[in-house]
Order: C-alpha cells, then structure tokens, then sequence
C-alpha cells in the first residue's frame, strides 16, 4: 500500500557526459567562422531532474551547449514523453549557453537558405549534426533514468545576493552609441575605458536555490539560478578554441565538491542577452570562470545553510505560445542584400579562407525574410513550471535582463527563476530603448539574430507573468 501523501514531493536526477571529440565545431562566435575544439578544459554535461507529485511529474533538462533548436527539443522531448509518459509540454529544455561548446540544430541561418554544404563546411549553419545527434540522445536518455529513480524529499529554497560577478555589457559612449566594453588591460586601457559614459541598463544579481534534500539529510539535488553570458572561457585568446561549461559547470563542480559527487546540481541560467562576466570599469579583469564558479557556490552554501525545508508542494505547467511581429528590413538595405546574394549565391572566401562577413551578414537579414514567409508570426513557446514555492519560468533566445525583472517583480510567485535559450532558437530580444540605440543585439543590418520586432521583450514578460498567476491562483 502507498502511503505517500498526495502532494509528497519525489525528485529524481541524472546526468550524461556530452563532451564533444577535438575537432567538433564550437558555435557562439559570430558570422561564420570555425572554430574546432583544440582542447578540453572542463567536461560537458546533460543534467536532468524530475519533480513528482502524485501522478504529476514535470522534467528538466539542461545541456552545457550554445544553442538549441525546436527540432532538437522536440525530438528529446518525444524520447523521454514515449518512455516516461510525461507530456512534452511538462518538459523543459534549457541550453546553458557556454560559447565554448557545440550547439543542437542549424541555428546561424534559417533552415530554408539556400546555403550548400558538405560534412566539412557544415559548421556555417552552426552546428554538426552527429555531435548534436549524439548530444540529444544522451540528454534524453538522463532524464529517463532520472524519472526511473525517483525518491521522497524535502524541498527549500533561498535566494542570495552577488553582484560583482555579472555586468550590463550595453555601454553608451559619450556621442550615445553603444559599445561593449572589454577588459584589455593597462597597457591598451591605461586610464580604463575612457568612451564609455555608462551603462544602459540593471543586471540580476539573485543566486537563486532549490535544495532536494534525501530522507537521509543528504541533498539529492540542487536547481541554481543566475544570470550572466557564460564567455569567461571564450573571452580568452588562448583558450578560445576549448570545451568549457563555463561558470555554470564551475558552480556545479564546485557544489559537488561541497556536497558530495552523489548530489546533481542542475543550474539555469537567466535572461543574459545584455549582461557579461567583463568589469566594464576593471581594464585589468581577467575573467575567471571558475572563481565565479567558487564565488556562487559559496553564497549557495551560505543560503543552504538557512533553508527550512517541506516535505509536500503543488506541481503544475503552463505552455504559451505568443505570436511576435518581425522587424521590417530597410528598403536600402533589402537592396543591399538582393545585390551581395545576387553576385555571391554562396559565401565567398576570404585570403584567410574565411567567408566574407558582409556576405554572412546579408545570408542573416535574408534568413529573416525566409522565416516571415514561412511564420507570418513568429510563435514564441512560454513555458511555466510550479514546483512547490516555485515558478521556474522558461524562456527562448535571448532576452535582456529586463524582461526577467519585470516578471521577477510581477510574478504571483514566492520565488521565481527564469531559463533562457528554451527550446527554440530566437535570437535577442531587446527593450523598445534598445532598439534605438542599437548595438551588436539590435543592429541596423536586421540579423536573424535581431529578427523581432521592439515590444517583443515586453509582451513576453507580460504573458510569463500571467501564466505564473494561472498556476499561483
């Protein structure tokens, strides 16, 4: 006989090692270059946890990766729904966003550009497909077993403050444009750097956490939630071409180390599309992801610590999908890409055979009007999970810290962590001020990374907010 009471919280974890073979492709560093790793600093990581309430059960699944399409999401989605039974809208899909990883899906073009490649030139739409292949199938098989290891706990959760590890990378120079500021040192920046004014917006400093503790008071496992671009490892020259899961697999290291190798800490990342780990007003940083990585987890202990723990909580889902307009694309520079594409159908190489950025960049703005042919609207999934105290709301691409504190502050919720780069592949979502500015996030080129139109941001954060008053009501 169970005697399991109705709302008896069960959590089940797993993780699978994703580390790519030297020489895969590594995706986040801009139009079109290849960057095969050279070296393997840190291991790669799916990590998998299931919440179970009764007959309900939510999952989620983060991948140490760059970016993840909907094709990958669904197919991970349907392999843990066939095996598990849990509906594929109770299964959240969270990439990390290291820059130092390979990515799932073709995500640097749309899917319908004409673009010819071969199993050598395939990294210019992003991505490999045996490794994300490889990638999707571990990750999906982790969040069976976690469903096929569940066990009662005790849920807490706490929040901590840090805020001299993430910084708003939108600086406005003194004529109002903007730029992102790095740390070059002295020798380059003997007076810091002199053209930035300011920066333009907040960051979040929130470490926000969820412990699963065992019946035999040992954790089980930890959701951690910050919020910055994990480029610590990728900022460097001299480790620009090495796998790292940057500061969220230095946190989860060093919790491990803390806590012990049985606990799977599981971190999410929030809306970082406007924040790095570069001091603006440091020339001198070096940025150091696992002195992050030891500075978050010990402000993670230190919230631990604190915790009071409950033994029972509410499970419930929500899935949205919001219709978003698409920027109009200039008559002049519409123009301008008819005429590049027109001479060059396939990317021309350069004398260092890399293709010509002007080319990539008119491939991107074109890549925006295939969507719109395709999409009138573009349909943007909203994922909102309650687990207990907590709604863990799930976002895609990459929207500006902003819109995060916007639902931070109207969520119905007591704590509330928002995942960025869910399920789909987006590109940035700015502020409506943002965009007049524009900036490497809202560029003049209209990039199939700056494809949505200003408002996108808000009406986004306005439908998470409601969604966490559906499951709070």
């Amino acid at each position: 006989m169970d005697n399991r009471s109705p709302r008896q919280i069960r959590v089940g974890v797993a993780t699978a090692d994703i580390t790519p073979p030297l020489g895969t492709h590594l995706s986040g560093s801009g139009m079109g270059d290849h960057r095969p790793a050279r070296e393997v600093l840190d291991p790669l990581h799916a990590r998998a946890i299931v919440f179970a309430s009764g007959d309900r059960r939510v999952a989620i699944v983060t991948l140490d990766v760059t970016i993840i399409t909907a094709d990958y999401t669904a197919r991970i989605r349907a392999a843990i729904s066939d095996a598990t039974g849990i509906p594929p809208e109770a299964i959240m899909v969270h990439a990390i966003q290291t820059h130092s990883a390979p990515s799932l899906g073709y995500f640097m073009l749309d899917p319908d550009f004409p673009l010819e490649t071969t199993p050598e030139t395939e990294y210019l739409r992003g991505c490999e497909r045996a490794y994300a292949d490889f990638a999707a199938d571990a990750a999906a098989r982790a969040a069976i077993r976690a469903a096929e290891t569940l066990q009662s706990v005790r849920l807490g959760l706490g929040r901590g403050i840090v805020g001299d590890q993430a910084f708003n990378r939108r600086g406005v120079r003194r004529d109002g444009a903007i730029i992102m500021p790095k740390p070059l040192g002295r020798a380059v920046q003997p007076l810091g750097i002199t053209e930035l004014c300011y920066l333009e917006g907040p960051i979040d400093p929130e470490v926000g956490v969820l412990c699963a503790m065992g019946t035999d008071d040992r954790p089980l496992a930890l959701l951690l939630h910050h919020t910055c671009h994990p480029v610590n490892v990728f900022g460097h020259p001299e480790t620009y071409t090495a796998v790292s899961a940057d500061w969220p697999g230095a946190w989860a290291a060093e919790m491990q180390a803390a806590m012990g190798n049985e606990v799977v800490p599981v971190v999410v990342n929030g809306c970082c599309g406007n924040i790095n780990p570069w001091h603006p007003f440091d020339p001198d940083c070096t940025p150091d992801h696992r002195r992050m990585g030891r500075v978050l987890a010990d402000m993670t202990a230190r919230v631990v610590e604190r915790m009071t723990y409950s033994d029972s909580g509410v499970l419930d889902w929500r899935i949205r999908h919001v219709p978003l307009a698409y920027r109009d694309i200039p008559p002049a520079r519409q123009q301008e890409v008819d005429a590049i594409l027109a001479a060059s159908p396939q990317p021309p190489r350069q004398a260092n055979g890399e293709v010509d950025p002007r080319w990539f960049l008119a491939a991107s703005t074109s890549s925006v009007e295939l969507c719109r042919q395709r999409e009138p609207e573009f349909l943007y999934e909203v994922q909102v999970f309650r687990i207990g105290d907590l709604a863990l709301v799930g976002l895609p691409g990459e929207p500006f810290v902003e819109g995060q504190l916007a639902i931070k502050v109207g969520s119905a919720a007591p704590y509330t962590f928002v995942a960025h780069l869910t399920t789909q592949y987006v590109g940035y979502l700015p502020t409506r001020e943002a965009y007049r500015r524009g900036g490497h996030e809202a560029n003049a080129e209209v990039t199939y990374w700056a494809k949505l139109a200003p408002g996108s941001l808000e009406t986004v954060s306005e439908a998470a907010v409601e969604m966490t008053g559906e499951v709070f009501g």
